[in-house]
Formats: structure tokens, sequence, C-alpha cells
């Protein structure tokens, strides 16, 4: 069976695809306010009637205790391999709104690149392989040469609390050979990209408590431990000059980075440079020992958050606070596991904390690292989609994020999985002004249909 029918039903369906695109993008589906829970369902509606619209034998919306699920499913190949796609239509809040440079739900087009919230996280992501699906169902063999199932969530950026249940309560329906998910990004434009490795996240809030009352510090300085100070003693000795967190035991479970994965990681277009200018940064600071992409990547990494306590209005007053407060977040490598970590962390800043204060720790959210099988054939298959779809050899790389339920679906449903992200540095997922590069769209398009192909032989 021949791709390149498919490939031209996509490029003369082109502009439609991207319309459809931008009447997805104007539904305002922030999943984290309750003002948008009609929307969500909108949302799930369109998503819902996407998929029906291009040929699938089974179209459902499964309610959940949030937002709805939107699951579809065509097994038309017998004997062929089955594809699960992940996708999510939920997008992050837009604040703050004015220095969105055109409105965050009205789709714009300039300089190459389509802007609004979701372009790139994650509707315009899974909307390729929608319309790559469709490519396939109508083009002259009216078949894909894999059988399909389809998860659309609608709670990825809440933490996807509905999707274990639902993967746990559906676990034959959902059996597959390989998942894909696009909700990463290349490393640099014209270089595409599989995505094998994540990191994971453990995050907590430290608590201290002093004096009863906010005092007055020139009665009480001197004679009464201020909270704040206290807090920075520990956070001072969280991580050392070297970039070294301080926590005992935090590495004893860390897989190194092999020599053959140094060796491909030097070979990335990787600019320190370039990504300082992103940064903004005086200068770069990482961890001694390994490169700047090896500490992005495939090394543990803790940071304060947030710091607050006492007076920062305007002008002065002199006051010791009765509190101070931070948050804090490690992100872990494989073989980390959130839970012994925050075991670790709790125990180690119980013991430096200064006994002159009361301290509680509250653990907010942890998330498994996840780091792919890249002996599976899948990966071959998905790196020769890409040099088809992209005409250039695939990269393979890690990133330093975190997509918890990644490792949860890989566990839960027993199946390797492709990170094939179409989105780039700087696309400003989760800022102002996000965007999609449009030769990536029409590209990752081809590239997705060209992946169905390659994905029916392993």
């Amino acid at each position: 069976m021949s791709a390149e029918k498919a490939v031209l039903y996509a490029r003369e369906n082109g502009d439609r695809f991207l319309r459809e695109l931008k009447d997805l993008v104007a539904i305002p589906s922030v999943s984290s306010d309750s003002n948008h829970l009609a929307d969500m369902r909108a949302c799930a509606e369109f998503v819902e009637k996407a998929v029906s619209s291009i040929g699938f034998d089974r179209v459902e919306m499964v309610e959940t205790k949030k937002h709805p699920i939107v699951y579809g499913e065509w097994l038309g190949a017998p004997g062929a391999p089955t594809v699960l796609l992940y996708g999510h239509y939920d997008v992050q809040p837009v604040d703050p709104l004015e220095l969105w440079e055109t409105p965050p739900f009205e789709a714009s087009e300039r300089d190459g690149r389509l802007y609004g919230r979701g372009t790139v996280d994650d509707k315009g992501q899974f909307y390729i392989h929608l319309k790559a699906m469709e490519s396939w169902l109508n083009s002259s063999r009216k078949k894909l040469p894999v059988n399909m199932k389809v998860i659309i969530e609608g709670e990825e950026e809440v933490g996807s609390e509905s999707l274990e249940p639902f993967l746990a309560a559906n676990h034959e329906m959902l059996s597959a050979d390989v998942a894909v998910i696009s909700d990463t990004s290349m490393i640099k434009k014209g270089w595409p990209s599989i995505t094998y490795g994540l990191r994971g996240i453990s995050y907590f809030q430290i608590d201290l408590k002093g004096p009863s009352q906010d005092l007055h510090s020139g009665i009480f300085g001197g004679a009464v431990k201020n909270p704040i100070h206290a807090l920075t003693e520990i956070i001072g000795q969280l991580k050392d000059e070297n970039g070294r967190i301080g926590i005992p035991g935090l590495y004893d479970d860390v897989v190194e980075v092999t020599p053959e994965e140094r060796a491909a990681m030097a070979e990335l277009p990787f600019e320190e440079g370039v990504f300082l200018k992103e940064v903004g940064a005086p200068q770069l600071n990482w961890e001694n020992g390994y490169t700047p992409l090896e500490s992005l990547w495939c090394r543990p990494a803790l940071d304060v958050n947030g710091i607050w306590g006492g007076f920062s209005g305007e002008g002065s007053k002199t006051v010791i606070p009765s509190e101070s407060h931070a948050k804090v977040s490690i992100r872990l490598v494989p073989d980390q596991e959130p839970d012994k970590i925050g075991d670790l962390f709790e125990t180690y800043v119980r013991e430096i904390a200064p006994r002159e204060v009361e301290l509680s720790i509250q653990r907010m959210h942890g998330g498994r690292p996840f780091l792919g099988d890249l002996s599976h054939p899948a990966f071959a298959a998905a790196g020769r989609a890409l040099e088809k779809g992209f005409g250039t050899k695939a990269v393979y790389i890690r990133e330093g994020g975190s997509i918890p339920f990644v490792r949860n679906m890989t566990e839960t449903l027993d199946l390797p999985c492709l990170l094939l992200g179409f989105g780039l540095p700087g696309e400003n997922a989760h800022a102002p002004n996000e965007w999609i590069d449009l030769e990536n769209y029409a590209l990752g398009t081809r590239s997705a249909i060209h992946l169905y192909e390659e994905l029916s032989s392993i």
C-alpha cells in the first residue's frame, strides 16, 4: 500500500485542514478554570465530530469526573499492528492577556507561524494525526495500513486525573502494539526528532512558622529567629556551587548516560550561545562533569519555584514575619521514583531546618520519568517516516520536561511509546503568543501519513 495518494490528498486539502484547526483553537478549552466548563464540553464535541468525520468505525465521548475523553477506533486492517494515538484538547490559561499580540483564541497567521493558545500544545499536534488518518481513508484505497485507536483527553494541563482510571478500566479495549504521542518538540527546525526520554518530577511546599504574629524588628530583632532567614538557610543547603543536589541518597538510582548517548548528543545542533540568548540570563549554569544538554535531559535538577513571606509592599515596614514559604521542584531521571525522592527530601530538610522554627512539608504532586527502548522496531519505523516526511534523517533526543502519564500509560497498557513532536524551541507553549510553525504542520502531516505505513511492518 503506497502512501503517495494519501500525501497528495493532504496537500490538496491543506488549506481546509488549517481552517479546521483555527476553528478548534477558537474554543477556549481551559481545563483549570471552572468558568470554561461549557467550553470544555464544546471542544470535546468538536473533537468527537472531527474523529467521526474521517471515517472511524466507532467514536464516543466518555464521561469522567471532570472533562470528557473522546475515544475512537478504526479496525479495518485485520492482521496488521494496532496504533494507539494520544492527544489532549485542553489548554493552559492565557494570562497575562495584555502580552498577546493577537487574541489567544483567534488563531492568526504571520511570519510562517500560526499563533493562538493550543496551536502547538496540543491541538495542532494531535490534529496533524487526525488529518493524516483522513488522508488515508479518503484517498483511493479507503483504508489505513494499520488499525487505529485514538484517545483525546481534556485534563492533561491539570494532571490527567481521569486518564489512569480510564486506562485501567478499558485495558482490553485499548490494547495496541505501539502508542504515538505528538506533544513534544524538535530540537531545531529542519531536524525531525524522536523523543525517547522525559524527566519526572517531585514537587513540594515548605512552610515555616516562627512567632505567633509579625513582630517589630527593632524590639525583637536579634533575639527571635526570622522565618525568612531560616528558609534561606534551608534553601542554601539544597544545592552546592557545582550544581549538585545535596540531598543524601538522591543520586543512588540515577541511570548514567552511556558513552553512545553522550556521543550522539554531542552531534546534535545545540549551541550554547543561541540557548543563552533564548534564556536571557547573564550566563549558563550546569552540573560539573556534564554538558548543558546532559544536565537538561539526563540529570536531576532542583529548583526553587517560588518564595514568599513578610512585607513586600511599597515603602518599608520593619517586621520579623511570622511565616515563610517556598515551593521546590525536583526533576527526576530514570530510575528515580517520586515517592522515594519525596522521603529523602523530607528527611533531609527536617535534619537541616533550624530548630527555632516550626516546619511542615507538603507533597504537591509527582510524576515518574520515562525512557524508551530504542531497540524496539517502532523507533526505526518512526525514523524512516520522519525522513520521508521532512527529507532529512531523524535524530533521537530527550527532553527535560515531564509528561507523567507517558510512563503510566506504557506500563498500564504494556506497550512502547513514540514521542514524535512537531513543535520548535521557543514556541511559547505555556506563555503568551503560543505558535506552531506552519511548514512543520504540513511536513508533520506528511510524516504521520508515512508513519502508519512504516508501523504496519513492526
